[in-house]
């Protein structure tokens, strides 16, 4: 096993740990698919990659032939570079009809020069507005980067790298909504010029169009599900059979614990439980999650 030493959220990060399986063997077509903008979307390295682009025509998207209940997902990416204002890249899972429940990864693009920021978010029986909002040690236009997703019955985890920069806890017994339907995974490419960039100012320049964002890393480790509209983890994809289900996932290490302090410390610019404006009160979750 491969480790490094990551400096700036100081913690020992081993290649491996989260059993990435087959990760760079899996070709696209094996469980992906095109969902929208199909003449936007092209393959690369004989399957092994996948160029989203968007211009002012369309953006684009793939997702799962699979709906999940659980699983410990990712998708390695790199966001579209120079002025990509108004470019929102996104991975997330998602159930479908109505009262929907979903975990988002938002890649909010800036300004050639300027930082992008990582937004992330979670809907669960149709209710979202959680959002959380980091500035990135790195940037990730530059290169690949993991982008995880952890969700079992205990925990909804988002890793950068392997490094928490969110928890959300199911707290379900204490009134709080948790995500519990059968969720596809998804990845688009799309035009958020109204609200993404300076809530909205920073318009989406289309004289760098087409912008282009790569992703690679197309195994799943998941527990599927044939409907899209099952309530699951009380059931068969709650089981302690698969890895992500077993008690040392049910929350941080210390190890980890650590680097989520760090990351929170150092690089947390928005937290809608420490807006007071729009929630004068925190919602009760806000409790539970740090």
């Amino acid at each position: 096993m491969s480790c490094l030493i990551f400096f700036l959220v100081p913690f020992l990060v081993c290649g491996g740990a989260f059993g990435s399986g087959r990760n760079g063997k899996i070709g696209f077509d094996e469980n992906y698919k095109v969902i929208w903008g199909g003449d936007h979307v092209v393959s690369l390295n004989q399957g092994k990659g996948i160029q989203l682009s968007m211009d002012k025509v369309s953006g684009s998207g793939f997702g799962s032939k699979m709906n999940y209940g659980s699983g410990f997902f990712h998708l390695k990416i790199k966001v579209p570079d120079r002025d990509s204002a108004g470019v929102v890249t996104a991975y997330y899972l998602t159930s479908q009809g109505e009262r929907h429940d979903e975990v988002d990864f938002e890649f909010l693009g800036n300004r050639e020069g300027k930082p992008y920021t990582l937004q992330t978010n979670i809907f669960a029986e149709g209710k979202g507005n959680k959002e959380q909002r980091i500035r990135l040690w790195f940037d990730p236009s530059a290169d690949f980067h993991d982008y995880r997703i952890l969700w079992n019955p205990h925990q909804l985890v988002f890793y950068v790298d392997n490094i928490p920069i969110r928890v959300y806890k199911n707290k379900s017994n204490v009134g709080v909504a948790y995500p519990t339907k059968a969720m596809q995974i998804e990845a688009t490419l799309w035009d958020g010029d109204s609200w993404a960039t300076d809530g909205g100012k920073a318009k989406t320049n289309w004289t760098f169009a087409p912008f282009k964002a790569y992703l690679q890393g197309f195994d799943i480790n998941g527990c599927h599900l044939q409907s899209s509209t099952t309530h699951n983890n009380n059931f068969a994809c709650a089981s302690d059979k698969f890895w992500w289900n077993k008690q040392q996932f049910w929350q941080l290490s210390p190890t980890q614990q650590v680097a989520y302090h760090n990351v929170k410390t150092k690089y947390l610019t928005y937290d809608y439980c420490s807006d007071k404006t729009r929630f004068p009160v925190p919602p009760l979750e806000c409790s539970y999650n740090y």
